[in-house]
């Protein structure tokens, strides 16, 4: 006998309880207090305000906050300010859920005090109706798409952006990224056109001629999202945010893709992306989105390094059974109460 409808809304209700139970029992970390850092004589004179935000000499970084990647931020956080020339000019944006939006603003301001930041609720039910399962789990968070949103969320007064995934360290000085020239274009971002575009979409999106002409005399490369400068006026004015929510409709619709927010990006973005260098993105440390297993880093100079995929450093160093690369992550590990294995202290 079928269910009824009532037994499928308190089906869906107490699946929904189930999951805001389990976000709100992962226990929030401490962390040590970051040293301050302050400019030096060069840099330009700012308030460093919010409201200023149109202010040239300051840099506008984006990334989510969550307890289950709470680590991974503070190490990313403090990473970008240790290089960068003007920390103080540094303005970040926090996006949360509703959830211990609170909290986590407590974490950060104790933990960074001099810190310039805002933190901005991310309404859930703006996607949760058009997510669709992918190859892990991680991957199917309402936050994971937020950052589809930030032209919606931060002020109308910051014209750009970095987006920075959590799971990153930066060891170069973030202006020198903030300084690329977007010329005509809405993104930038390292590009990988050796990668093998075909593998991110499924037989169903090649095998209908109207969805796999989108990419028809595009020139299109696989580009890793974790790391994006975006011009926010023209992401507004040419309506991206919506561009992007009609492929996730049809991806609910017809299953063209595995993977979770990164497959509409490529979709409305590549072959139209200003290629950074590669150095600002040094990608797939994680290992794959199966198994995680170690990598090397690909050859060439570093900026960025960035542990996408599966395998976590904070997770891979408590367990006592970390990949090498791991112990560049770690001198950025501000976490309290376990000292790193990679450290005497």
């Amino acid at each position: 006998m079928p269910p009824t409808l009532t037994q499928i809304l308190l089906a869906l209700f107490f699946a929904a309880a189930a999951a805001a139970a389990a976000a709100t029992s992962v226990e929030i970390p401490a962390f040590r207090e970051a040293p301050a850092f302050r400019n030096g004589r060069e840099c330009p004179r700012t308030t460093a305000d919010i409201k200023q935000a149109h202010d040239p000499s300051l840099i506008h970084i984006a990334m989510t906050l969550d307890a289950t990647y709470l680590r991974g931020s503070v190490a990313g956080v403090f990473s970008v300010l240790q290089h960068a020339s003007c920390p103080e000019n540094v303005v970040f944006h926090f996006v949360a859920t509703s959830n211990r939006r609170h909290e986590l603003r407590r974490v950060i301001a104790s933990t960074f005090p001099y810190l310039n930041f805002r933190i901005y609720h991310f309404d859930s039910n703006l996607v949760r109706g058009k997510i669709s399962f992918s190859i892990r789990r991680a991957l199917d968070q309402p936050l994971n798409y937020a950052r589809m949103y930030l032209a919606d969320l931060v002020p109308a007064t910051v014209r750009r952006i970095i987006y920075f995934d959590s799971d990153l360290i930066v060891v170069d000085d973030v202006a020198k990224l903030w300084s690329i020239d977007l010329g005509s274009r809405v993104l930038g971002a390292p590009e990988y056109c050796h990668a093998n575009f075909t593998n991110y979409f499924t037989h169903r999106f090649w095998s209908n001629p109207s969805y796999s002409a989108s990419f028809k005399d595009r020139g299109a490369c696989y580009f890793n999202t974790g790391v994006m400068v975006i011009d926010l006026w023209k992401w507004r004015e040419g309506r991206y945010t919506q561009k992007l929510e009609n492929w996730m409709r049809i991806q609910k619709r017809s299953r063209i893709y595995e993977l979770g927010s990164l497959p509409p990006f490529l979709l409305v973005f590549a072959g139209e992306v200003v290629s950074v260098e590669h150095r600002w993105n040094q990608h797939g440390l994680g290992g794959d989105n199966l198994e995680g297993l170690c990598r090397d880093l690909h050859p060439g100079p570093v900026s960025l390094l960035h542990w996408s995929g599966k395998g976590k450093p904070w997770l891979r160093i408590d367990s006592k059974k970390p990949c090498p690369l791991d112990s560049l992550w770690a001198p950025y590990d501000l976490f309290r109460h376990a000292p790193s294995l990679f450290s005497d202290t």
